[in-house]
């Protein structure tokens, strides 16, 4: 009888096993996003400040970065400073930058940015819907999004430098 039970377990356990061995070892950056290339969901969010609402489907026509972010966040703290001194150059060319606040609190997000700078509008998304709509699962997370509303390049996690200012350049 134990071996019947031996063998049932294993032929329960080995696939489990190969399953999760094949994940390991992968980046899971590299995974495909599959809103790329497609129409990016529409969201018209507050500003932090309340003083105005930011609607994507206004920004049609012109590149827009979408950087989903936190003030609890550590990599949110490592890649915002270089967000906020690449911004400047890239609105002068027409791009608009807009960070939405994940799972976090307005007045530790004026901290974090008190901290690390604030090159654009930081937008409030109740209930977390819009991040829910991007596919968001952490932070940071961000997206470009082309003139055409289109989602051309998610990036999961920090930015990497390069990378980002390239995929940036394709779309102007």
């Amino acid at each position: 009888m134990n071996w019947k039970v031996l063998a049932v377990g294993a032929l329960l356990i080995i696939p489990l096993v190969w399953v999760l061995a094949m994940g390991f070892g992968k980046d899971p950056r590299a995974l495909p996003n599959v809103l790329e290339g497609k129409q990016a969901p529409g969201f018209a969010l507050q500003t932090m400040d309340g003083d105005r609402t930011v609607d994507l489907a206004e920004l049609r026509g012109k590149p827009v970065v979408v950087n989903f972010y936190s003030s609890w966040c550590v990599p949110c703290a490592q890649e915002h400073p270089w967000l906020v001194k690449v911004a400047p150059a890239y609105q002068a060319r027409g791009v608009t930058f807009l960070g939405v606040i994940y799972n976090d609190e307005p007045v530790k997000v004026k901290a974090f940015l008190r901290r690390y700078g604030e090159a654009y509008p930081t937008l409030i998304d109740p209930a977390q819907r819009t991040a829910m709509d991007y596919g968001v699962a952490g932070v940071p997370e961000t997206f470009l999004i082309d003139a055409e509303g289109r989602i051309a390049r998610k990036f999961t996690g920090p930015v990497v430098p390069d990378q980002f200012l390239a995929a940036l350049e394709a779309l102007l």
